[in-house]
């Protein structure tokens, strides 16, 4: 046993200096057992003692483990494996490591001596009853028997779910076979040791034991007798599961079954069964009586979910029989006692007869009148009698009314007076027009249309472009009618002789053409001014450029734009050239002469990165010849300055994607490992091999390397399959822009190639890459291919004119409307196409969907209204809000289209066109100079803001843009605080403004004015003017501060006490101020007055920060300063290790200490300043230590010096190796004590350090 001696730090300290040798005369040595306390024994102390407490017990909480351990038995004769020659190396062994890898759990075998195997097996509950179970069905032979049970028994074995049958095979471990349903069997069939045998039949009888107390019992009765048994509103039946207990299932009215099944205890069952069967025999032989009700009127019997049935059988106790829907009988039988069915019939008489259904005459034309807008004539009668119900049929000339008898009177007779009205003074006519007018007559956003509309008070309906009809239905006032038919005619005469052309130019075009102003297309105006020029809003994407005008006119038009954008193509071609960036500077040259002079030469635009972007790109911008002679200028610039070569690899164009990685991750660790060289892959789909490496010649060479090993990686692990496909799924499968085809590659990293033109097999899809990445690919595929099996096509047309709507804003209409209808595909015809057929792909319903909601979007854009709002020109830039976003806003809020009138040019020589600015977004910007209108009680046209949409939202609208006019406040400021107002370079006055979203204008300071303009809107201007305000009351604040704060003192001190005054690092001088918040400065060095402190503060504290100071100084005024020798060799000693020995007697004594600098005149001088008692307590202290510290260091330096400690050291009684044979070890044997690495005899003498493990 080893032993443990505890010092404390006393003690040693007493050791050390040699107390204890002094001592040991006087005192008795302590016991070997007192000075070295053992470990406390591991057996628990008997009952009822109680044990020591010292230093090594206390009281410890047990923790409960959640780790078990169990073990398990095999006997001799039920051993599995039982060749004892190889215990611990056979099967055994290894079915117990598998058994652990498995469960988790930790096994070991041992040997008992009768050959039997004990397993002990050690983990968490769960892992150690799955090893149990593991090891009596592996390492110990099975038995097996059957239980034979009765067959509905069986699914109580099983439990929910099998989970009642797991828990009884891991409880007994044992293996338990159940027969399938339709086996007829009843026998279960149990399997493992007979131990676990016995438990799993005792349990398996236990639970059919429990079910043979329940009992099933199932009756029949007519089904014409269930509502006698089931009550009104199934009281009946509810009462009697609650009187007896048992379950009783009726079948509902709607299941055409006889049978009632009572489950239950016997008892219980048994009674439920006899009290139903004395209903059913009382009401065996009731009464039967047969009526004829008209089949409409049979819902009113029935009423909501049955109640009426309910209601009759509850009041009267009668059972009414309804013939089911399907049935053209007209029959309803009654069933009960004979002196109650007189008060049923009669009850299902009037409810037969509370409701009539009848019809008003109506042309079906009329419908939509008589409904009136948003159904407010309707609503006028359905308040009036909510009860009855109005139905208009599409192409019926009639209109049906049902609800009950007594409103049905009152409601057919209004509406026959509405119609009677509506036929005497409304009119309709039908004109025919070319429906490719159509769309003209319409106008844009429905202007033309709905101008027509509401001045002559019609209601026009114009066929949709798919019904390809030439009739206009015009409907209204006879008069109005009649004036609307002739302005139609008119305006589609005109449209005849007029041309309209559609040409393609790509977008990225169409602002060179328009110019930076509008200059550009303003010039090609002037030159045709008969042709209209419509360019598409940027957002839609589109390549469509319309022209309108004479035929002729419109011809010339064409073919002047077609050359300006052929020359713009010439001129379009652009490429890429990859320059280290340290060089990019080089390029551009001393004041960007070297790319100025590069430019100039090759007639090209050429594109640098900015400073702070990774890019390393060059774009160069120009004719193709003129390009390619940029780039070689630009190479051979970097060629020059760098030790840069250029390499070509052959690597098959099959295999370049997979050497790009997804994203560029593989090419762009390639570039990164080998110093930043450049790699250069060929056009996907060029089929070009070669690859161009850039770079350090070295660097350029080890990424040369990698890129044909990973080269030959990929063809030596690439798997090929192949699937086939419909050639119209092809497309879907890519995807636009080959997005989906792009997601299958990313995520499995095998390459799809489709089949092109030319190939024999078009169905043939094949599939390169790894053999995983294959194998995903494939099964992602099939999955998509499957997928397009279930999807319908189908067709709608919308006018050409409404297109733009449902693909602005990049398609957002159309991702709203995929997003709702499950992810349906809205396919619009190309730009130009001039078609209106749409095409939707998805699933049907979906489909379905999705084409009626597009149908509401057109019905709502039909409805649209134009609308004028007047405001001053002047305020339009501040309704604008910055770049548009406060109308954009408003546009987006209500849902319309705000345009806003062309400004005023200045007229400089020629006449300008002003630039539009449409819903917030501004084509250019002109001068501003407003112009005299005509009529001077008429709005200017450039103060009129034209809004389009439906009625009620233009009118929020044009609130919204009232709202937002600007107006202008005055307040009075003080002159001398503006400056303040303003703060530093304008901060103060923005930051105001931008929080009150308001213009502060500030007078002129030549202009001494008191008075600040602010002007906002109406709701800014309040908050505004009160932060304003605010701000003036904190500037006045601040004002009478710093004229309290500026009161300024001086104190005379001697320079000599400064450094005391400040402190050290200006510890005491930080301290006054923080303390007393004032500012004090010490005169500077060049200073005439070098004894004057200046403190500046408020007076109350200024004064207090000087008598701190006077404090401080009359305290060293107090002091002295005596100079002592103390020899030069002892100072290192006193000043201590950092100075902590003089900080010490520094802050004992409160004095101050000054040791002489290296080279001084006087090594041995010190001196002392402080108070003079404490000076001179300091000096006698540091003579002691001198004479101490002198004393010792002549002793060493005779060889006299010897530790004060005791020649025995430290003694102990009765220790192990005096009561005992056993010694004290000897310190100078090598075999007690040996050398590290060295050998070791063998001996078997006892040690009193313990047993030797060497």
């Amino acid at each position: 046993m080893s032993s443990v001696a505890v010092l404390t730090q006393e003690s040693f300290n007493e050791h050390r200096s040699g107390l204890v040798a002094e001592q040991a005369g006087d005192e008795e040595a302590p016991a070997y057992k007192d000075a070295f306390p053992p470990l406390p024994e591991k057996a628990a102390s008997p009952e009822g003692t109680q044990e020591p407490v010292n230093a090594w017990t206390s009281k410890i909480r047990p923790l409960k483990s959640s780790v078990i351990t169990q073990v398990f038995h095999v006997p001799l004769e039920e051993r599995k494996y039982k060749d004892i020659n190889q215990f611990g190396e056979g099967d055994q062994a290894k079915v117990c490591v598998d058994i652990m890898h498995k469960t988790g759990a930790h096994l070991e075998l041992s040997m008992a001596k009768d050959q039997g195997l004990s397993i002990m097996v050690s983990g968490k509950l769960d892992a150690v009853m799955k090893a149990r179970k593991e090891i009596v069905s592996r390492l110990q032979t099975q038995a097996s028997a059957t239980v034979a049970i009765p067959k509905e028994h069986h699914r109580f074995v099983i439990g929910k779910n099998g989970e009642k049958l797991q828990e009884l095979e891991l409880k007994t471990a044992t293996k338990i076979q159940i027969p399938r349903p339709d086996d007829p069997s009843n026998h279960i069939k149990i399997s493992g040791t007979k131990e676990g045998l016995e438990k799993a039949k005792h349990e398996i009888l236990l639970i059919s034991a429990e079910q043979d107390k329940r009992a099933v019992e199932r009756v029949n009765i007519d089904k014409v007798f269930h509502p006698f048994i089931t009550g009104a509103y199934n009281k009946l039946v509810a009462d009697m599961m609650q009187e007896t207990g048992a379950r009783i299932n009726v079948p509902p009215p709607s299941v055409n079954k006889t049978e009632i099944v009572i489950t239950g205890e016997k008892e219980q069952v048994a009674l439920a069964v006899a009290m139903i069967k004395k209903i059913y025999e009382g009401k065996k032989n009731a009464t039967t009586i047969a009526v004829e009700v008209k089949k409409s009127q049979h819902k009113y019997v029935i009423g909501p979910k049955g109640n009426t049935l309910q209601e009759i059988l509850e009041k009267t106790g009668v059972s009414v029989e309804i013939p089911p829907p399907d049935s053209n009988s007209e029959t309803v039988i009654l069933r009960g006692e004979p002196d109650r069915l007189g008060q049923a019939l009669t009850e299902v008489y009037a409810k037969a007869n509370s409701y009539t259904v009848s019809s008003v005459v109506a042309p079906s034309w009329l419908h939509r009148f008589i409904i009136g807008k948003k159904g407010q004539n309707l609503a006028k009668i359905t308040q009036q009698m909510p009860k009855v119900h109005i139905e208009f049929t599409e192409g019926e000339d009639k209109i049906t009314l049902e609800g009950p008898t007594k409103d049905m009177q009152m409601v057919q007779s209004q509406m026959e007076a509405i119609v009677t009205d509506l036929v005497s003074r409304m009119d309709y006519m039908e004109i025919s027009v070319d429906p490719r007018f159509h769309r003209h007559l319409i106008g844009k956003g429905g202007a033309n249309i709905n101008r027509i509309k509401d001045l002559h008070k019609v209601s026009v309906r114009i066929p949709p472009d798919n019904e390809k009809s030439h009739l206009i239905r015009i409907e209204g006032d006879p008069q109005g009618v009649q004036e609307a038919s002739k302005e139609l005619l008119e305006l589609a005469s005109r449209m005849e002789n007029e041309r309209t052309k559609d040409l393609i130019i790509e977008q990225r075009f169409h602002r060179a053409i328009i110019g930076q102003k509008g200059e550009k297309i303003k010039d090609v105006r002037d030159k045709f001014p008969e042709v209209i020029i419509n360019f598409p809003d940027p957002a839609a994407k589109s390549d469509i450029v319309q022209l309108r005008g004479p035929r002729n006119e419109v011809e010339k038009c064409s073919k002047f734009m077609a050359k300006m954008v052929a020359d713009m193509v010439e001129n379009g071609f652009f490429l890429s050239v990859p320059i280290f960036k340290q060089f990019h500077k080089n390029i551009i040259g001393k004041g960007g002469a070297n790319i100025k002079k590069i430019r100039e030469e090759t007639n090209t635009r050429i594109d640098l990165p900015a400073e702070n972007s990774n890019s390393e790109m060059i774009v160069i911008t120009g004719k193709k010849e003129n390009c390619e002679a940029a780039r070689i200028r630009i190479l051979s610039i970097q060629k020059e300055l760098a030790n840069i070569t250029e390499m070509e690899v052959s690597i098959p164009s099959k295999l370049h994607n997979s050497l790009i990685g997804s994203k560029g991750r593989f090419v762009r660790s390639i570039m990164e490992e080998c110093g930043g060289v450049h790699i250069h892959f060929p056009t996907e789909g060029s089929g070009i091999d070669t690859v161009t490496i850039r770079g350090p010649a070295e660097e350029v060479e080890k990424a040369k390397k990698q890129l044909l090993s990973l080269a030959q990686d990929k063809q030596t692990k690439s798997h090929t399959a192949e699937l086939k496909a419909k050639p119209e799924y092809h497309k879907f499968l890519i995807g636009k822009g080959g997005g989906n085809i792009r997601k299958v590659r990313d995520s499995t990293g095998a390459r799809i190639i489709f089949p092109t033109l030319e190939d024999e097999d078009q169905e043939l899809i094949t599939v390169v890459g790894t053999e995983e990445a294959v194998r995903e690919a494939q099964k992602e595929l099939e999955e998509l291919i499957k997928s397009l099996d279930n999807v319908v096509e189908d067709v709608m047309n919308v006018d050409p004119k409404h297109h733009r709507y449902f693909v602005a804003r990049r398609g957002q209409v159309l991702r709203d409307i995929a997003d709702e209808y499950g992810g349906v595909m809205v396919s619009f015809p190309r730009s130009g196409a001039n078609s209106d057929k749409v095409t939707l792909k998805g699933a049907k319903d979906c489909v379905e969907a999705a084409k009626k909601r597009m149908l509401e979007i057109i019905e709502d854009l039909d409805a649209q209204v134009t609308m004028e709002c007047v405001i001053p020109q002047k305020f339009h830039r501040s309704i604008m809000g910055p770049k548009g976003s406060r109308i954009q806003g408003i546009t987006r809020d209500h849902n319309v289209q705000i345009k806003f009138p062309e400004r005023h040019p200045v007229v400089l020589g020629s006449p300008a066109e002003a630039a539009v600015q449409e819903n917030g977004e501004a084509n250019g910007e002109m001068v501003e100079e407003p112009a005299a209108p005509v009529d001077p009680t008429a709005p200017r046209k450039c103060d009129v803001i034209v809004l389009s949409g439906r009625k009620e939202r233009c009118e929020a609208a044009v609130e919204a843009l009232k709202a937002l006019v600007p107006v202008t406040t005055e307040v009075e400021v003080p002159f001398e605080l503006h400056r303040y107002i303003i703060g530093q370079k304008g901060s103060g006055i923005r930051k105001m403004m931008d929080e009150f979203e308001v213009n502060i204008q500030v007078p002129a300071p030549e202009l001494q004015s008191d008075i600040i303009s602010i002007t906002g809107l109406a709701n800014h201007l309040d908050r505004a003017k009160e932060g304003l305000l605010e701000r003036v009351k904190e500037l006045t604040a601040e004002q009478e501060d710093r004229s309290l704060r500026s009161f300024k003192l001086t104190i005379t001190v001697d320079p000599k006490y400064h450094p005391k005054i400040i402190g050290r690092k200006g510890a005491i001088i930080t301290n006054i101020r923080t303390e007393h918040d004032v500012n004090i400065q010490f005169p500077d060095k060049n200073d005439d007055n070098q004894d004057q402190i200046t403190i500046t503060g408020y007076e109350h504290k200024a004064t207090a920060a000087r008598d701190a100071i006077q404090a401080i100084v009359d305290e060293l005024e107090e002091m002295i300063s005596e100079d002592i020798t103390l020899d030069a060799r002892v100072h290192a000693r006193i000043i201590g290790a950092r100075g902590k020995g003089i900080r010490k007697i520094m802050d004992e004594f409160k004095v101050d200490l000054r040791f002489p600098q290296p080279g001084a005149a006087d090594p041995n001088q010190v001196f002392v300043t402080g108070r003079p008692e404490l000076v001179d307590e300091a000096i006698d202290h540091l003579l002691n230590l001198e004479e101490e510290y002198v004393s010792t260091l002549v002793k060493v330096v005779q060889g006299e010096f010897t530790p004060k400690c005791s020649s025995k050291g430290f003694v102990v009684r009765e220790a192990p190796w005096q009561t005992g044979s056993e010694k004290a070890p000897d310190m100078s044997s090598s075999e007690d004590f040996p050398s590290f690495g060295a050998p070791v005899a063998a001996t078997n003498k006892a040690s009193p350090w313990g047993p030797k493990r060497f």
